[in-house]
């Protein structure tokens, strides 16, 4: 499908070249499966992670300790490429380097960076990110999972909820509170008294392992901690990494919709014409393109903002916001038009459709994401 504002002629050539090799990845690796995967609920994880680190997707924009030490507006473009496959390959590799890989690289001591990083980057480990709580998903500042000093160790208890990779993950890292603040903990997942069930019975995020985690009289040394940061500023700063990558995977999502869509639109005939060259038609694709190019607009300029060092969380709220809403508003918008043919997994509507409804929910929700915006717009905040 042509690009036809040219979004794509602002890349470098080096940007490009990640462009194409991960649409190859995807095209080759993932497409012909994903939707089996999505159907039987799996994903495989270990076959894939050592493939991906040795593209250097993994941690890709983190310096060092073997990363690829990408800009940011490559790290976008390779989100958006894994993403027209699926969301739930674009959830691992966003998990695995913003929300794992990245606070230990950003908080982390010497040690922790340099036993962990390199394995996760080479996709040898595999990490996991524990904020969530069962009661506790848009307040994490009231999380109950407590961590309590015991001599020179630590003792966690409590829990997380829909966590990707848990119970897949070799290391997580969990927020808690302490007698000191929020702060983090580096948990090898073989460490006694962590339990990590997976969770079942999902409709969207099929392709996509999510996992409760439980922390029973977990002992962790001194060394556990994230000696960086406390409070709340150190898992925010993560989700921050990781929302702006979901601001680029959408788009992928969104386009791989609308391509499916404009392929249907020529080749299916109704009246003796294809459905393409009836004026509905042609109005539900054309709208879908300007919400895609608009939203590709948005991550490209978000991207240049922060490889100039000037991307502020109110503004990766707005492109989470906008761009999600207007990816699941194109994604059921193709769903019309392929008709009773959109609901099946021979096409890749309905699977990004639903992936899409859990994209919009986590790492921040639509309605929190709206205050954030009120907030800037107005100086009141309406959190409470």
């Amino acid at each position: 499908m042509d690009d036809l504002l040219r979004l794509d002629d602002r890349l470098t050539a080096d940007q490009r070249l990640i462009r194409d090799t991960v649409k190859s990845f995807v095209s080759d690796r993932i497409l012909p499966y994903v939707g089996d995967w999505f159907e039987e609920a799996r994903f495989p994880a270990r076959e894939l992670a050592p493939a991906l680190g040795s593209l250097g997707l993994l941690g890709m924009h983190l310096q060092g300790y073997d990363c690829a030490g990408t800009d940011a507006v490559s790290y976008g473009v390779a989100c958006r490429e894994l993403e027209a496959g699926d969301s739930g390959l674009r959830s691992f590799v966003s998990v695995q380097g913003s929300l794992a890989m990245f606070p230990i690289w950003r908080y982390g001591s010497d040690e922790q960076k340099e036993e962990w990083l390199p394995r996760m980057a080479a996709g040898s480990a595999i990490g996991c990110f524990g904020l969530t709580e069962p009661d506790f998903g848009s307040d994490p500042g009231n999380m109950r999972t407590y961590a309590k000093k015991d001599g020179s160790d630590w003792i966690l208890n409590g829990s997380k909820m829909w966590i990707t990779n848990g119970s897949i993950a070799d290391v997580a890292v969990v927020w808690a509170q302490t007698d000191e603040g929020i702060r983090g903990f580096v948990v090898p997942t073989s460490t006694p008294g962590f339990s990590a069930p997976e969770i079942h019975k999902k409709l969207s995020l099929r392709a996509s392992v999510t996992s409760s985690l439980y922390f029973d009289d977990l002992r962790l040394p001194a060394s556990a901690v994230l000696p960086g940061v406390t409070g709340l500023r150190g898992p925010l700063s993560c989700l921050s990494e990781a929302r702006f990558g979901i601001i680029w995977g959408v788009v992928g999502a969104a386009r791989a919709c609308l391509e499916a869509a404009v392929s249907y639109a020529k080749t299916r005939v109704q009246f003796d014409k294809p459905i393409g060259a009836f004026q509905l038609t042609q109005e539900k694709l054309a709208w879908m393109y300007v919400g895609t190019a608009q939203a590709g607009l948005t991550a490209l300029h978000l991207g240049e903002l922060k490889d100039a060092g000037q991307l502020e969380p109110r503004q990766i709220s707005f492109g989470k916001l906008a761009n999600v809403r207007a990816a699941l508003d194109i994604a059921r918008q193709a769903r019309t038009i392929l008709g009773g043919n959109g609901i099946t997994l021979e096409y890749p509507v309905i699977r990004h459709m639903n992936n899409l409804e859990s994209v919009l929910t986590y790492e921040g929700t639509q309605e929190i994401h709206t205050l954030v915006l009120g907030e800037a717009l107005t100086g009141l905040g309406a959190y409470r």
